[in-house]
């Protein structure tokens, strides 16, 4: 039986989570269907914009994502921090952006007067919101829920369009975590709709490419696209928000991962190496392993071996797998 959601998430572990939604049946998000020949590739940006808006709403920022033809991969990474600073009104407005709120929290957001007991029955609901807008659950349900109405408005049909459940990971150190993001990257290169990182449409990577290529100096947080988590440079750097290395040296792992992994290659790998790879301890073909079949190396968990052993006790499990 599935594990609830809550015993696979656990902040005080990590902030980072590899999730994945796939459609039911032979649902297409995007691409062509062969069988009648129509072309679903316009929905690739419905849910590309919806997932880009999100972070302006929600504590949870974007690492990488990839959409893909029935599925779509997403990196996410929860602020816990930004969502306790954040003031009731802060609170209130966020969420009214997604839904409706209440005739208490509507009053508020007024500034109109509220009794004693409204202002006790706000609280209450300003709690509960504070939690769900860094929840990667109600993130998920807001994304796939606007898509699914959408495409079933198009399709002039009802029911379900997405799986019960998304699937999730949970990163748990460095490792983990940039061969994630290379691997939702390098999905189209994988699947062969692609032939290099920068031509991938609809992705990350793509949008970092972009955004590089227009600047000097592509490493600042400053110059990088706006709505998606910034690589800040290494852990020990003063700014505490962003990916531990710099762009720069992702941009250049992923190109030469990508290079491998692409179909007109003969496989050998180059002697010239990003030395981020050094920097993470691992050999060229344990990188490749993982960059190209992450989600089969890794169940709910993924990292050191004694990270997830750890994670897994205080999540309460009786056994992990760690590999």
């Amino acid at each position: 039986m599935p594990k609830p959601r809550k015993a696979q998430i656990s902040l005080d572990a990590t902030p980072y989570y590899h999730c994945v939604s796939r459609c039911v049946r032979r649902a297409f998000l995007c691409g062509l269907d062969d069988l009648t020949g129509k072309s679903y590739e316009h929905r690739r940006g419905w849910l590309e914009n919806k997932l880009l808006s999100l972070p302006a709403i929600f504590a949870i920022d974007i690492a990488a994502y990839a959409i893909m033809s029935n599925h779509y991969h997403v990196v996410l990474y929860v602020d816990a921090e930004q969502a306790k600073n954040w003031t009731d009104y802060e609170v209130a407005e966020r969420w009214h952006k997604l839904f409706r709120g209440s005739l208490v929290s509507t009053k508020f957001l007024k500034h109109q007067e509220l009794t004693e007991g409204e202002k006790i029955t706000l609280g209450l609901q300003i709690t509960k919101w504070r939690e769900r807008l860094q929840d990667i659950s109600w993130f998920m349900r807001v994304l796939n829920e606007a898509i699914a109405r959408e495409a079933n408005r198009e399709d002039q049909c009802s029911g379900r369009f997405w799986e019960g459940r998304f699937k999730s990971q949970a990163l748990l150190d460095e490792k983990a975590l940039l061969a994630c993001m290379a691997y939702v990257d390098l999905n189209p290169v994988r699947a062969k709709i692609a032939r290099t990182p920068e031509h991938s449409d609809h992705t990350s990577i793509k949008k970092r490419y972009q955004t590089a290529v227009k600047t000097q100096e592509p490493n600042p947080s400053k110059n990088q696209v706006k709505e998606l988590l910034p690589f800040t440079g290494y852990p020990n750097n003063e700014q505490k928000k962003g990916l531990p290395v710099p762009l720069t040296d992702y941009l250049a792992l992923v190109d030469w991962t990508g290079r491998i992994v692409r179909e007109d290659k003969c496989g050998a790998l180059s002697n010239t190496l990003p030395p981020i790879l050094d920097r993470l301890s691992l050999d060229q073909q344990e990188w490749l392993r993982l960059s190209q079949s992450f989600e089969t190396s890794y169940k709910t968990f993924a990292g050191d071996s004694d990270r997830i052993k750890l994670v897994g006790q205080l999540l309460g499990y009786q056994r992990v797998r760690t590999t």
